[in-house]
């Protein structure tokens, strides 16, 4: 992307919030009141989105992203549009809820668009939240002033393709009754760090927290080369996600994976947790010593 004269990196409050169930609203009661609803919640979240300093940088179909001086003001105002949404009327039986996400960062601003890797981030917690729900980074809720910090709680970990550590996903509780603020003791985060050795012939990969991914395949632009011609080009990955490590299969013939002690079991478009020590092989069941295979052992 280009930037130009107009353009200003800034530490923003990038927020989405998105219409739940909004094709089902379609559907249920039909394209001319379900636009006119959906409308209505856009119009009340610009409005709160502005009544607490942010600006709406644009509406995407039934999601409107804005942005925000400070953090404080955008957990303000996803705890007020919340609240505000859950007090309509149903629509044709169904209610009205929107999902929200905010997260803090650098953001580039061009020509009145904003992008940078904070929309992204904000993006994904906008994805992950159910309806009603508030979700934003740990990162996020730390740079809460104390007073709003004390309305998180920390619910995952999540691992983000390209980045190194995991990220914190914690949820803004929104609701102000007692018996809603009861709730928030915080559910303790286990985690243990996960290691896996993986071995191609005299090549070995440790994945871990610092690198979470590795790709297989014939194409010389994977991590692992695979000389099988029965491999495909783009064969497979390994990546990690959270504690654990996961094999996709991306193949045309199928992945063969055998964990020591149980049946080879043949993984095709679909996703396997690698556990213990196995192999894996590629495009057809493991015949003998001379096959290219891959060997894991997962690090405890």
């Amino acid at each position: 992307m280009a930037t130009d004269a107009s353009s200003d990196t800034q530490n923003l409050a990038v927020l989405f919030a998105d219409v739940s169930g909004s094709t089902r609203l379609y559907e249920t009661v039909g394209d001319a009141l379900a636009l006119t609803s959906i409308g209505r919640i856009l119009d009340l979240v610009g409005a709160t989105c502005a009544g607490h300093g942010g600006r709406v940088v644009k509406t995407i179909g039934d999601e409107v992203m804005a942005v925000f001086p400070t953090v404080d003001q955008a957990a303000m105002a996803a705890a007020e549009m919340q609240a505000r949404i859950s007090e309509l009327e149903p629509v044709g039986g169904a209610r009205l809820a929107i999902r929200v996400g905010f997260h803090l960062g650098p953001a580039i601003e061009v020509s009145g668009d904003v992008f940078g890797d904070s929309v992204n981030v904000a993006a994904r917690m906008t994805a992950l939240a159910k309806a009603q729900q508030v979700i934003l980074s740990a990162d996020t809720a730390a740079a809460l002033s104390p007073l709003m910090r004390g309305r998180t709680r920390q619910i995952d970990l999540l691992t983000v393709k390209g980045k190194q550590q995991d990220i914190g996903i914690c949820e803004l509780i929104w609701q102000s009754s007692e018996a809603d603020l009861t709730a928030l003791s915080t559910r303790p985060m286990r985690h243990r760090e996960a290691h896996i050795r993986l071995r191609y012939g005299s090549r070995e990969i440790e994945l871990g927290e610092t690198r979470s991914s590795v790709t297989l395949g014939r194409d010389q632009h994977n991590d692992v080369v695979i000389a099988d011609k029965m491999a495909s080009r783009m064969h497979a990955r390994i990546e990690r996600r959270r504690d654990k490590f996961v094999l996709i299969d991306q193949s045309s013939n199928g992945t063969y994976v055998r964990i020591d002690g149980e049946p080879e079991i043949q993984v095709r478009r679909e996703e396997m947790i690698l556990r213990g020590r196995g192999r894996v092989s590629f495009g057809h069941a493991y015949n003998n010593e001379a096959d290219e295979v891959l060997t894991f052992s997962c690090i405890d």
